[in-house]
């Protein structure tokens, strides 16, 4: 196990700055999760840690020991990418034993034996143990990966969007499963994902890059329900919160585009005392849609989700997508009513995007 942190890390590729001045701290023990699209620096961090790159400027610690200068092996991590990096025709058995098998470590026959009888065991592959890894399905050769990780006993478990070539159904079954393995191991895990459905449903603590700069970090309930600016509401939660331009005058918002008026009381705490243009949030779930509601709409579209159905609202130029039960009957062009929950609406600066709390808390302290 091992304390991660990173400090005013700059890694630049030509004029590129992939990584921009980034202060990162990962707890012993933790699952960690990086998340954001593509480009935006997640890779490049998890090369640095893991000494595949050298930083521009900045310290990287593992542990108490500045590791900046030492190579991929002195910092003992284990990676666990995209691609399997298996060896196709050696037995399962062979691929896990194989990084043990390095002079420098000079293990036992029996240490190596109980090591991958361990590592199987943990990713359920004893059963596979004499099979040629070319003949295993994505799954299976996946979970051969991280169990070759698992052998060499790590401090710190990377990982690459390791889930991102499976099916739907095995990356949910996967998901779970790395999750049991973190308990199991009690290992610090550093997982890289584009995923948000991933990052929230594994992650301890999340931190979400944009341009190679840290949008926010914290826990996935903190992550939905108080995203610091526009793009961390946008790019977490599945469908992305509402985002309606409008004018704020004594504690009413005008929808600018969409051309309806709302109260902000319930809300007062979000918007500190806002006036002017704002930008609001709202979540799909906290939508109320009923004959008795204020505002009109028109049904502009319906997706069945099984459980849930999600239904994108228009009002004049505007779109808002809300999530209703599956057993509510609304029909494309159906004429529907709805409104919001006000004390769950989010307030952002229309210029800079930041939430409006944030910038009343940074004004008064």
């Amino acid at each position: 196990m091992a304390h991660v942190r990173l400090k005013g890390i700059t890694k630049k590729f030509g004029s590129h700055a992939a990584v921009s001045d980034l202060d990162l701290e990962i707890a012993d023990g933790q699952f960690f999760v990086l998340l954001g699209p593509t480009g935006a620096g997640k890779t490049t961090t998890l090369r640095l840690i893991a000494g595949l790159e050298r930083p521009d400027s900045g310290t990287i610690y593992i542990g108490q020991q500045n590791v900046t200068g030492w190579t991929p092996a002195q910092r003992d991590i284990a990676l666990v990418l995209q691609q399997f990096s298996l060896y196709p025709r050696y037995t399962v058995r062979e691929n896990l034993a194989f990084p043990l098998k390095s002079p420098a470590r000079r293990l036992a026959r029996s240490t190596i034996d109980e090591r991958v009888a361990r590592a199987a065991a943990i990713v359920r592959v004893e059963h596979l143990l004499d099979r040629k890894t070319d003949r295993l399905s994505g799954g299976e050769m996946q979970r051969v990966s991280i169990g070759r990780a698992i052998v060499r006993q790590p401090r710190i478990f990377l990982m690459d969007e390791p889930l991102s070539n499976l099916d739907a159904k095995l990356r949910e079954a996967l998901r779970a499963e790395l999750k049991d393995l973190k308990t199991k191991l009690g290992a610090t895990f550093l997982f890289v994902t584009h995923d948000q459905i991933e990052a929230m449903s594994m992650g301890d603590r999340i931190a979400v890059l944009n341009a190679g700069r840290i949008a926010q970090v914290g826990t996935p309930y903190e992550m939905y329900n108080e995203p610091n600016d526009v793009f961390v509401a946008a790019f977490v939660g599945t469908p992305t919160m509402n985002l309606l331009p409008a004018e704020v005058k004594d504690g009413t918002a005008l929808a600018t585009a969409a051309r309806f008026e709302f109260s902000l009381d319930g809300a007062a705490q979000r918007f500190a005392d806002a006036e002017g243009p704002v930008t609001v949030g709202i979540r799909a779930e906290d939508i109320r849609i009923g004959p008795r509601e204020a505002i009109e709409a028109v049904a502009h579209g319906v997706e069945n989700h099984g459980v849930e159905k999600i239904v994108t609202l228009r009002i004049n130029d505007c779109l808002l997508r809300a999530t209703i039960p599956a057993a509510d009957l609304i029909a494309i062009e159906d004429r529907v009513r709805f409104s919001f929950v006000p004390e769950r609406l989010h307030g952002f600066d229309a210029k800079t995007g930041l939430n409006l709390r944030r910038v009343n808390n940074s004004r008064t302290g």
